[in-house]
């Protein structure tokens, strides 16, 4: 028998095999939990869709509802100072987006088993805001929690404290272990508040906690509240035994963190952008270290201006980060107003570069020699001595003093040999 005989012979033979049809799975939807009616007198009420169940609290806060220092009625005006600015700032809202308070809790802080248990969201409505929290009644509904969240639905502007690394990541593993069931997780807008509250507050804040950030610049206590830690343990026991008294104090710890974000959001907004703003030249000066940093140097000119005006010499790091702005804009003169005074308040790496500007700007801008070559002989010895600084920064820059010293006093004395050993010993 020929090989096409054969392959003839076995496509009659499986014509004539019976095929199974194999039914297509039912999703069994999963039940309530035998605890619900304790969740419902608790005060949480129950929402069902195509996934399954969740259950849920919303709290409604008139507009000029104060947490702790802040009015909440102030977001427009923060709104409205962004929309204004014009800036392209971390901190700066989407428009074409809702703008949408965001933070979780969760059973753990890591790992594929590491279940959100609750979402919580806060939003301005036309009279009010709107707090929505929803509560996983167990991983049966995983399904259906996401999906009541809508995050699939509408891409917004989230705000969140440590979001960019904890919450939203968290929520793309779940998503994920759920794609086959709930769309697509929308892209959304972040807004982080923690990284927004580093660079504002930083060297004047011991931790970047959201509890010490509320006492020290919201002014708002947590009086009875449950530790963050707790409430991992406080959920799986609500679900194991369906006590809810204390999920509730869950609940309330969530709400009052995403009312801080709120908060947080306008006080943070009101600094960087209202110069007038009363705080710390330390924290306007990081401010304005931020602008320059983003490359928005008009804004960073007029914080360290308004810093100075307030301040004064009192505080020379203003004048050290003052000074490049004046240098870029070519205020030589005025420059090195700033660097001097940096030079002689600031101590260590900070002392050595505003001292290096001077000479550059003696020696090429003013064509001033003499003071030039004095303040990189002071630069010199500063670098020998020093021992705050790190043994790479110090045999750079005191091979390049080294240099310069030579190169001013060849211009100062022509015809004399002025060479030096150049070991970077320093």
């Amino acid at each position: 028998m020929s090989y096409e005989q054969k392959l003839m012979q076995m496509k009659k033979m499986l014509k004539k095999t019976d095929s199974k049809v194999v039914p297509e799975a039912v999703k069994v939807v999963a039940q309530a939990p035998p605890y619900e009616q304790a969740w419902l007198d608790a005060g949480l009420t129950k929402e069902v869709n195509k996934h399954g169940i969740v259950y849920k609290r919303i709290v409604e806060y008139a507009k000029d509802y104060q947490h702790g220092d802040i009015v909440l009625s102030g977001l427009k005006s923060t709104l409205e100072e962004w929309k204004k600015s014009g800036e392209a700032h971390p901190l700066s809202p989407d428009f074409s987006k809702p703008l949408v308070f965001f933070d979780t809790e969760t059973t753990g802080l890591k790992g594929a088993g590491t279940l959100i248990f609750l979402l919580g969201f806060i939003v301005e409505t036309a009279s009010s805001f709107k707090l929505t929290q929803y509560v996983l009644p167990g991983p049966d509904h995983e399904a259906a929690f996401l999906y009541a969240s809508k995050l699939w639905e509408t891409s917004t502007t989230l705000v969140t404290y440590n979001g960019k690394s904890f919450d939203v990541p968290q929520l793309e593993t779940r998503w994920t272990m759920n794609r086959k069931e709930i769309p697509p997780l929308l892209e959304h807008t972040q807004i982080d508040l923690l990284h927004g509250s580093r660079r504002i507050w930083k060297d004047e804040m011991g931790t970047f906690r959201l509890p010490a950030i509320e006492e020290e610049k919201l002014g708002f206590m947590r009086d009875g509240d449950i530790p963050g830690h707790m409430a991992p343990i406080i959920y799986q026991d609500a679900v194991k035994n369906g006590r809810a008294e204390l999920l509730m104090k869950v609940l309330v710890h969530n709400e009052w963190d995403i009312l801080s974000l709120v908060a947080l959001y306008i006080r943070s907004t009101d600094l960087l952008l209202k110069t007038e703003t009363p705080e710390s030249a330390i924290t306007h000066t990081n401010i304005g270290k931020w602008f320059a940093d983003l490359k928005s140097h008009e804004r960073s000119k007029q914080v360290f201006a308004s810093a100075i005006a307030t301040y004064g010499v009192d505080h020379p790091a203003t004048h050290f980060h003052f000074g490049f702005i004046l240098k870029r804009e070519q205020q030589y003169v005025d420059a090195v107003a700033s660097f001097s005074i940096a030079a002689a308040g600031l101590t260590g790496r900070e002392r050595i570069v505003a001292l290096e500007e001077l000479a550059k700007l003696y020696e090429h801008k003013l064509k001033e020699l003499k003071k030039a070559l004095d303040i990189t002989q002071e630069a010199i010895w500063l670098v020998q001595v020093a021992t705050d600084l790190t043994a790479a920064f110090q045999k750079r820059v005191g091979n390049d003093f080294a240099k310069r010293e030579i190169r001013i006093k060849r211009k100062l004395f022509p015809g004399q040999s002025h060479d030096t050993t150049l070991d970077g010993s320093y």
